[in-house]
């Protein structure tokens, strides 16, 4: 059979016959089904919600245009997306990580103006975006950034810089997270490797710096942009770490701005052996443990790549690799054997560049110092670059540059050769401060000796720029501060230090330092006298300088005023320091300014916030002697209410520490305050006005500031409320101090006296002097005590005219209200002890002499005096006198329609006197 009539028998045409139906296919569809339309409103509108910018793109169509072959269109694009998300920040939280990856993307663009647009973008969304919201994604931004820096294209990595600068800028903690890459990076990009024959055996390969003529800057210009990023990358690394440290001056463990939580002590309870205080040998705030046993850190268990330069390894293997090229850079720039030619614009790069090459060190140095095994550290780096760094880098310092730009007039504040920054804006002080700081970490005691040439340079260079007399900036300072104090350390003997100590006091003396420089000298010499005072009292040698600067400091204190708070703090803080040490020098200086520190005026003690009034107030503990004159500088700085009333507490217990009648068991100290000038200082601060005060109050008369009544010759000030507070916890205190003074009675004569010689003949008197003098009677009154006739008619009018007081008082006045029951307790309690005093009370209530207005509060007066449980017996006692107040009051009333008033009065008297009730009931009446 033929291939064709094969063919024909598998396609066989079916033929149909007239008159029958085509029969059905197997895959013929059914077409009967019916259909209804699905309404979906929301999706269809997405498109047309989402905001666009004035092209009419929205953010779907911005990121779709960066893929686009046109740089123009991709230009326009970025261009576009700045302008929507200015306008909508929003969209950024909604395609954040669109936006990450479309821009990170083109930071290898070939076209520049699209590669600036991107930087330009970044920038801007680095400013909207938080870093704990890009972290996700920053490990793509990253390598998108390593892929732009090691780019054969030399555009491509110029612009990455750009990239860096915006990151280091906003992200510094996530980017130094993948130190490892990005340095390998940034030495790809001043160098290539080359196979030394030399090395070949052992497999190793070395860098060289290279040079590419294809660069549209110099090979010397280019390094130098490559290390300045360098140099804020390690900076970031550096700030980066646990043990933060300040540049050059390096504080101490326990800072100022470290919190502290002090143990509260109660010397009461501590002197009756009744709170014990443990202490910890140099343990500071925090009691320090010592164990042979460490903890293990995290980085222990992590990939070697991962740990970055806080792996010793990786950091010696980036030292190896970086220095040798950073000492190529400092031969190339730095100057020949003769002195440089001025006008040269090379010789301001080159300068620069020196800077950068010695701070990359600096900081390289400073990482080596976080490591556990720091001894071996430094011992690896000396063996190793010693050498290299006094040929290369100690030849020509110290080093110094001329302005080389246009010619001006000179300005004496810029005469000095290394004080300010040239017009290139190259600080050469800061770079020979910087060499220095490098070479004295390589040098130790144990290699004075061998040091000693160039160590003798660098202490001639420091010491002639303390005693040059220029302005230093803080960075300045804070560098030379810590290569003075590596010296110090270095060479510890009292000739090698002294001379640099007054150097730096030299500095210290100029006028109107700038406040971070002032702060960094204070530490300085603070960090400076506790060294020094951590010897033994066998080796101690005392600095004159030393001693000459803290006894300064307490006149600067008190010159300061309020003009730096900050400063004041911290020059109290080391006061602080040295009186608890016992510093005689301070201790002087301390004592011959403290009438200044303590004025109640304009003294630095009311000028402070309240945290240094209450350090300037414990330096009274620590000072020789309190004569007469500074207790009542300190009388009047507790009654004036400059401080708080808890503060003048303080300062009323350290006085009485201060006395005699503290009660110790032992002899702690001197008793410097003098009996009868702590009395007076009690006294004085107890009635709470001087006496020039009380004299002035004499001719001021009516209301609203005075409460006055026929029958009482006292008429009372009626003092601010505040002041009235303050006044009352203050004298709460003071009879605290009175009450433990042994003998009662004679603190009582001695009270006694005093009232009468200052207070009794007054005609006006404030009601808290009034109510504090009756608080102190209460406090202090005995069987043994024996009051004079004058004390108690004084007593008895002050009764009376706190009473009246309290008894005409508005129900609006929310003011004087407030003063109600204590001033009434007072009364009370007087009357209670002094049966007399209530006995001279009511003779003195002489009806006849007072106008009608003032009967209903006489009689309310009598009938709560009735009602009070305390004065039953009393007001029983004087029963007739009662009666015969009631009777000249009836008289006065008589033939008028009696009042309510008057009625209660008559059924209080026959309720609670007529009778003569034996068993009283504890009434105690509110007013």
């Amino acid at each position: 059979m033929t291939k064709k009539r094969k063919r024909q028998e598998d396609f066989q045409k079916v033929k149909l016959k007239v008159g029958k139906k085509k029969p059905k296919l197997e895959n013929a569809t059914d077409t009967t089904f019916r259909t209804k339309a699905i309404q979906i409103p929301e999706q269809l509108k997405e498109d047309g919600v989402l905001p666009t910018q004035n092209r009419k793109l929205n953010i779907k169509d911005l990121l779709s245009q960066m893929h686009h072959y046109s740089p123009g269109v991709k230009h326009n694009a970025l261009l576009g997306l700045k302008e929507l998300l200015s306008q909508y920040p929003f969209v950024i939280d909604a395609h954040l990580s669109s936006i990450i990856s479309e821009v990170a993307a083109v930071f290898t663009d070939k076209d520049s103006g699209v590669r600036g647009a991107a930087v330009h973008l970044l920038q801007f969304l680095a400013s909207k975006i938080r870093a704990e919201q890009i972290a996700p994604f920053f490990p793509l931004v990253s390598a998108h950034l390593s892929s732009a820096m090691t780019h054969i294209s030399e555009g491509i990595q110029e612009d990455s810089l750009k990239v860096l600068d915006v990151l280091l800028e906003a992200y510094p903690a996530l980017l130094t997270d993948r130190s490892i890459i990005l340095l390998k990076n940034f030495v790809e990009l001043i160098s290539h490797q080359q196979l030394s024959k030399r090395l070949k055996s052992r497999d190793k390969l070395s860098w060289m710096l290279s040079v590419n003529p294809n660069r549209r800057v110099t090979s010397q210009q280019w390094r130098l942009n490559v290390l300045t990023r360098l140099k804020k990358f390690l900076q970031a690394v550096v700030d980066g770490s646990s043990d933060t440290e300040d540049e050059g001056l390096q504080e101490q463990k326990d800072n100022s701005n470290s919190v502290r939580n002090p143990i509260c002590i109660s010397w009461k309870l501590h002197a009756n052996n009744q709170q014990h205080i443990q202490l910890f040998e140099s343990g500071g705030l925090r009691p320090k443990i010592n164990s042979s046993f460490r903890l293990r850190s995290l980085t222990s268990v992590m990939d070697s790549a991962e740990k970055g330069l806080s792996s010793a390894e990786n950091l010696k293997g980036f030292i190896e690799i970086i220095i040798p090229l950073l000492i190529e850079c400092w031969i190339e720039a730095s100057p020949a054997q003769s002195a440089p030619i001025l006008g040269n614009l090379l010789e301001s790069e080159s300068q620069q560049l020196m800077q950068q090459v010695l701070s990359i060190i600096h900081l390289l140095w400073k990482l080596t110092k976080r490591h556990d095994e720091t001894y071996k550290m430094e011992l690896w780096l000396r063996m190793n670059y010693l050498v290299d760094f006094k040929h290369h880098f100690m030849r020509h310092f110290p080093y110094s540059l001329q302005d080389t730009v246009k010619h001006k007039k000179k300005d004496p504040c810029k005469s000095s050769r290394n004080c300010m920054k040239s017009s290139n804006n190259i600080d050469h002080l800061l770079l020979n401060l910087t060499l220095c700081d490098i070479m004295v970490s390589l040098a130790s005691t144990s290699t004075l000796q061998t040091d000693s040439g160039w160590l003798d340079m660098i202490r001639k260079f420091v010491t002639d720029t303390l005693q040059d007399g220029s302005k230093l900036n803080s960075k300045q300072v804070n560098r030379l501060l810590g290569v003075t104090w590596r010296l110090m350390q270095i060479q510890q003997n009292k000739v090698a230090t002294e001379p640099l100590i007054k150097a730096v006091y030299m500095l210290y003396q100029q006028r109107n330092l700038l406040f971070p420089v002032r702060t960094l000298l204070l530490k300085f010499f603070s960090r400076v006298y506790q060294k020094e005072d951590l010897r033994t009292q066998r080796i101690r040698s005392r600095s004159k300088v030393l001693s000459r600067w803290l006894a300064g400091l307490p006149q600067q204190l008190a010159l300061l005023g309020l003009r730096n708070p900050e400063l004041s703090n911290q020059l109290i803080d080391i006061i602080h320091s040295a009186a608890s040490r016992s510093n005689k020098e301070l201790l002087q200086s301390l004592q011959a300014t403290a009438a200044r520190i303590y004025d109640p005026l304009e003294g630095t003690l009311v000028l402070l916030p309240a945290e240094a009034q209450r350090r300037l107030v414990q330096l009274v503990y620590f000072l020789p002697c309190l004569p007469a004159s500074l207790l009542a500088c300190l009388s009047r700085c507790c009654i004036m209410g400059r401080m708080s009333s808890d503060l003048a507490a303080t300062l009323i217990g350290i006085l009485h520490m201060r006395s005699s009648f503290a009660g110790w068991k032992c002899q702690v100290q001197d008793n410097s305050v003098n009996d009868v000038d702590y009395f007076s200082f009690l006294f004085s601060t107890l009635i709470g006005f001087s006496r020039e005060e009380l004299t002035s109050l004499q001719g001021i008369r009516g209301k609203p500031h005075i409460s006055q009544t026929q029958l009482s010759p006292i008429r009372l000030y009626l003092t601010d409320l505040d002041q009235f507070l303050h006044h009352w916890a203050v004298t709460e205190v003071i009879c605290h101090s009175l009450s433990t003074i042994p003998s009662q009675s004679q603190c009582f004569d001695i009270l006694q006296t005093g009232i009468c010689k200052y207070l009794v003949g007054l005609v006006v008197i404030p009601d808290s002097t009034a109510g504090s003098v009756l608080c102190a009677i209460n406090k202090l009154l005995d069987q043994a005590c024996i009051i004079s006739e004058n004390l108690h008619r004084f007593l008895a009018s002050c009764c009376y005219s706190l009473l009246y007081f309290l008894l005409t008082i508005d129900r609006e006045d929310a003011e004087h209200l407030q003063k109600r029951d204590m001033l009434w307790g007072s009364c009370i309690s007087a009357l209670a002890l002094l049966p007399r005093l209530l006995r001279l009370m009511l003779q003195s209530l002489q009806v006849s002499r007072i106008c009608r207005e003032e009967l209903p509060i006489v009689a309310q007066l009598l009938r709560l005096l009735m009602q009070h449980g305390q004065l039953r017996s009393h007001m029983i006692t004087n029963e007739f006198l009662v009666q015969q107040i009631i009777k000249d009051i009836m008289t006065l009333k008589s033939g008028e329609v009696q009042e309510q008033w008057l009625t209660d009065l008559h059924y209080c008297f026959n309720i609670y006197l007529a009778s003569h009730p034996q068993t009283p009931g504890p009434i105690n009446t509110v007013y």
